[in-house]
């Protein structure tokens, strides 16, 4: 498997380029602010792949900026959970009033093609296969990705040695301590996680350091 990555500028949100091989087809998670489509290109050209798919761990525009630029200049689907899509045209919906404000004038629009996620989907690409776990605590409709039982993109739910923040629009600690309590901790520990943000981990060493994870352990 062919695992790549980019940190967009800004935010130093990971944009995951993920194949079976070299010289196939890929799929691209996450590509950030501002557009991407340069440094995504030379990963691209590195491996010589060809991009089918945009997936969105979530809505925040640092994860979803440069998606319609990539899915509609590769002519490909946008992949996104049905309670984060409206933010595709709407970002703001999930942005603090201070940030928000910064995007006065500007004007997004959906991809061509989009397609919802629910909890549980299997999705068959690029030769790799794909579940799809519904994770809310960040957003309402972030989403993690289990990819061919190697790794497991979480997007802003897991990073190393943290979580992701619960107090944006639609973000809930209630949900997030569920999310890991009923979707993380059971992951297997072998697993390698590409989070959404900083350097990659594993399930087994967040189980033993990640301090978020031992307080609910220690709770059941």
């Amino acid at each position: 498997m062919i695992v790549a990555s980019f940190a967009a500028p800004m935010f130093a949100t990971n944009c995951w380029v993920i194949a079976s091989s070299r010289d196939s087809e890929c799929l691209v998670f996450d590509p950030g602010m501002p557009d991407v489509r340069l440094q995504l290109s030379q990963i691209l050209d590195e491996f010589n792949l060809k991009p089918v798919a945009v997936i969105a761990t979530h809505g925040h525009l640092d994860h979803t900026f440069s998606i319609t630029p990539v899915a509609d200049g590769y002519a490909i689907p946008t992949y996104i959970h049905s309670q984060d899509r409206s933010a595709l045209i709407h970002p703001e919906k999930l942005l603090s009033p201070e940030f928000a404000a910064t995007l006065a004038g500007l004007e997004f629009v959906e991809p061509g093609d989009v397609r919802e996620l629910r909890n549980g989907q299997l999705l068959d690409l690029v030769g790799l296969n794909l579940k799809v776990i519904h994770a809310p605590g960040h957003t309402a409709g972030s989403l993690m990705f289990e990819v061919s039982n190697e790794v497991i993109l979480t997007g802003d739910v897991l990073f190393a040695g943290s979580i992701g923040r619960t107090d944006s629009p639609s973000g809930s600690a209630r949900d997030m301590q569920e999310t890991l309590r009923t979707k993380v901790l059971p992951l297997s520990d072998h697993l390698r996680v590409l989070p959404g943000h900083g350097p990659e981990t594993t399930i087994a060493k967040e189980r033993r350091d990640n301090p978020y994870l031992s307080a609910i352990k220690g709770r059941y």
